[in-house]
């Protein structure tokens, strides 16, 4: 039974709840222990205390005293509210909504309880709980708009367009009176009503719906642009045309804006004049207009293209437009377009010499014959019209010209790149950043170079230079409160190349925590977006969220972070004596733990520095009395990452999400099949296995994988569970049973004898069919010799000999060195 109150103390209780909810904990603690004092077992103050506690930090703490909460009042709805709340706040989502669910039945009027459990409903896509959530929340204040919104747009998620729709019809027929011409949330609940219409199919409805609100809506742009939409659905031609022509004069830069206008006027994708037309009418009525000069090359060509190309092409290198090649590239996946600019730019510069222009002393120093140069320089280094030499040649030209111009040591930097020497590009970048102290962007890039050529400490400090360095753990703290995907994603690969696999893993399960963070933000918006009336954004917003790591910055970390965990767990199966000698590793593994030790010393040093630099600014700061307490990172190094006993399990975590939203990506495929191969996971390393090569058969890394995965189901067929064997034999068709392994792996061989990267998988495969080492090491060897072979290749050659400890790596390496003696790798 609980123990009642009295009077003075369910004030007092009144009290801890208002200081909690305005952040004034210290005052709510003292409150709760004034009257847990006289009732020691009163379960509402207990979990109330909890809940102050944890917001302190004391996580553990709190939930022990929530739990006794529980114990002392099991009919409390307040102890089983706060249960649910701590069990939120350590995003355990499906155990909190358990406990609100008991609360609600508990205390079934409660509107707080019943909106924290309609949030967290949303946040785990149950669409059917929030739908009732949401109608017991209508139910209860049917006066207000927000609630039947919500409710609306728990069916639209749901999938019941007409049921959201049914909704919002029925909230406008309640209304007694209209809403005022300048009530923002009236104007988007109207127009969100209208794209679910569109939605449903219905162009006509959702047309006469849309002329019904246009008048007094204040989003005139989405009423343009949505009638417009409608219009063409619909077929009416002539005024889906003037609905276009009205949004291009408004915005005559939107590419998009004249393909449709050109779509519903029916004109032929071939009729190049037609539709150049429609371009030059528009260029005519905005003489400033880029889109309309630019666009056309995108469709025309021929003597047309080379026209409008040399025309355009001449007035951005007059005008000094740096980013003109930028708006060209993407035409040169059409070859002929690819040479006609090369050819235009060159005559273009060509020109200039011949009449002595001296215009690019007048201020702008890329006009003129060094904007010629400059995009020349870009011309040959970009992929599809790459000669290195070339490009070396103009850009250097340029720098005579202006020795202090940024993009000029800019694109000098990425040609050393692309040579593969990571060194000279790193310190051509450096001189870039100096030439303009005050520009974030060029300090960027150099931190980035200076990441890929290991040099992980310059780095940081140049990362510092625009940081807040006066935060506890120096800049890096700062990068990481920032969010700053791409820094942590270079630093951890740069890690990985210099030994120091703990550093390496912190960084890749920083941007891992930094995706759930984006993933957990989107909690806030759940209330926001309906109290500010922002409906379409929200709808947005969720389906955004439901593909958030689709995106290639978490691939690549999470990849980063697998090949991390399975070199472990190899290295450590070579310890145990399998596939190696217990000494095999010795000395990497007394390399790692060098650069792990001087890892921990550089932190400490920045740490140390910090704070000596946050002393210095204001030495009168008081210390740390009413300051709220800093999280200490008790693992910096990641030293407790490295040290982990499940290294697939934990790269696990990483795939699951790349198969899950990007199963087209095949190098998590290939992946996958790595990490569930080696977790004896037969039938999900099949899986991925079958993906990859449904993606790209021809791919390399696929058939070496399918040589391995045949391999290994001939030897444990027999000891698998029978219906595992019986899927397994039935669904790999790629290699029959009784094919001769090594016998196919030559043949495979041989049909791709003249290509780099499928001569090295064929290698690895004989390697792991027990083929002589020394023939495969010749095997390699000879990749240095194809016409395809890049460095890159060669790299990942040098990679495999290396880690069989063959005495033929240093040969290997010189031999790459002096076919392509600028690349970093071979040279040192």
């Amino acid at each position: 039974m609980p123990q009642p109150l009295s009077t003075k103390e369910n004030s007092l209780f009144r009290q801890v709840i208002r200081y909690y909810e305005d952040k004034q904990y210290k005052r709510g603690l003292k409150a709760a222990e004034q009257i847990l004092k006289k009732n020691p077992k009163h379960g509402d103050t207990m979990a109330m205390k909890a809940l102050i506690m944890n917001q302190q930090g004391k996580t553990d703490e709190a939930f022990a005293l929530g739990k006794e909460a529980l114990t002392a009042d099991m009919k409390s709805h307040i102890c089983w509210h706060v249960y649910g709340l701590l069990y939120r706040h350590q995003k355990n989502f499906e155990e909190a909504m358990k406990a609100y669910k008991f609360a609600l039945k508990l205390e079934p009027d409660s509107h707080q309880i019943q909106r924290d459990l309609a949030f967290l409903q949303i946040q785990m896509r149950d669409y059917q709980g929030y739908i009732q959530s949401r109608t017991s929340m209508l139910q209860a204040r049917s006066q207000v708009r927000q609630n039947w919104t919500a409710l609306a747009v728990a069916h639209h998620l749901a999938g019941d367009l007409s049921q959201a729709e049914k909704v919002l019809t029925t909230y406008e027929d309640s209304l007694k009176s209209s809403p005022s011409r300048t009530d923002y949330e009236n104007s988007e609940a109207v127009m969100y009503k209208n794209s679910i219409i569109a939605e449903m199919g219905d162009y006509q409805r959702a047309l006469d719906h849309l002329e019904s609100i246009a008048k007094y809506n204040l989003d005139r742009l989405a009423v343009l642009e949505m009638r417009a939409e409608y219009l063409a659905n619909l077929k009416k031609k002539d005024e889906a045309i003037k609905a276009y022509r009205a949004l291009l004069d408004r915005n005559p830069e939107h590419p998009e804006y004249y393909n449709k206008l050109m779509d519903v006027m029916g004109l032929d994708a071939n009729d190049q004049s037609a539709r150049k037309a429609i371009y030059d009418e528009y260029a005519k009525k905005n003489p400033r207009c880029d889109g309309a000069k630019r666009l056309p090359l995108d469709f025309l060509t021929g003597d047309a293209f080379r026209e409008a190309a040399k025309k355009y092409l001449t007035l951005m290198l007059d005008k000094g437009v740096p980013s003109t090649f930028a708006n060209f590239k993407h035409l040169y996946v059409d070859s002929s377009k690819k040479d006609t600019l090369g050819s235009l730019a060159q005559e273009y510069l060509d020109a200039k010499r011949t009449s002595g222009d001296t215009s690019s002393s007048n201020g702008d120093a890329l006009k003129g014959e060094p904007a010629g140069l400059y995009f020349l320089a870009q011309h040959f280094n970009y992929h599809l019209s790459r000669d290195l030499a070339k490009a070396m040649e103009f850009v250097n030209k340029g720098i005579e010209l202006v020795p202090d111009s940024v993009e000029f040591h800019m694109t000098k930097a990425r040609i050393w790149k692309h040579y593969g020497n990571t060194q000279k590009a790193s310190e051509t970048m450096e001189q870039a950043r100096n030439l303009d102290l005050k520009d974030r962007y060029t300090n960027t890039k150099a931190a980035k170079y200076q990441l890929r050529n290991n040099e992980s400490d310059n780095a940081l400090k140049t990362m510092a230079l625009f940081t807040k360095n006066d935060t506890p753990g120096g800049p890096i703290s700062d990068l990481l409160d920032m969010q700053s995907v791409w820094y942590l994603t270079e630093d951890g690969e740069a890690s990985v190349r210099n030994g120091n696999i703990g550093l390496a893993l912190k960084r890749f399960h920083a941007v891992y925590d930094i995706f759930d963070v984006w993933q957990e933000d989107q909690f806030d918006f759940h209330s926001f977006s309906l109290r500010k009336g922002q409906i379409r954004a929200y709808v947005d917003m969720i389906r955004w969220e439901d593909h958030i790591r689709e995106h290639p910055f978490y691939t690549r970390a999470a990849l980063g972070a697998i090949a991390a965990y399975l070199g472990m767990y190899d290295s450590k199966q070579m310890v145990n004596g399998v596939n190696g000698s217990a000494d095999a590793s010795g000395d990497e593994a007394a390399e790692k733990k060098k650069a792990a030790k001087k890892a921990r010393k550089e932190a400490q040093k920045v740490e140390r520095e910090a704070a000596e630099k946050a002393a210095k600014q204001d030495p009168n700061k008081a210390k740390g009395a009413a300051a709220e307490p800093v999280k200490k990172d008790d693992d910096p190094n990641g030293l407790r990452l490295a040290a982990t006993t499940e290294p697939l399990v934990v790269a696990t975590k990483f795939l699951a999400h790349i198969l899950e939203f990007s199963p087209k990506n095949i190098d998590g495929q290939v992946a996958g099949f790595e990490v569930y191969l080696r977790r004896e996971k037969y039938l999900l390393a099949l899986r991925c296995l079958t993906a990859a090569q449904a993606i790209d058969a021809s791919n390399p890394a696929v058939h070496e994988q399918a040589v391995r995965f045949r391999q290994v189901l001939n030897s444990k067929l027999s000891s698998l569970p029978s219906k595992v064997a019986d899927v397994a034999k039935s669904d790999f068709t790629a290699i029959d049973a009784s094919t001769d392994l090594k016998k196919y792996n030559v043949d495979f061989r041989d049909r791709h004898k003249d290509s780099a990267p499928h001569v090295v998988s064929a290698t690895k495969a004989s390697k792991f069919l027990g083929e002589d080492q020394k023939k495969c090491e010749k095997d390699l060897r000879g990749v240095l010799d194809l016409e395809s072979a890049n460095y890159e290749t060669a790299a990942e050659a040098l990679g495999l000999l290396m880690q069989w400890r063959s005495s033929e790596a240093d040969a290997f390496k010189k031999a790459a060195y002096d076919k392509w003696p600028e690349v970093t790798i071979f040279a040192s």
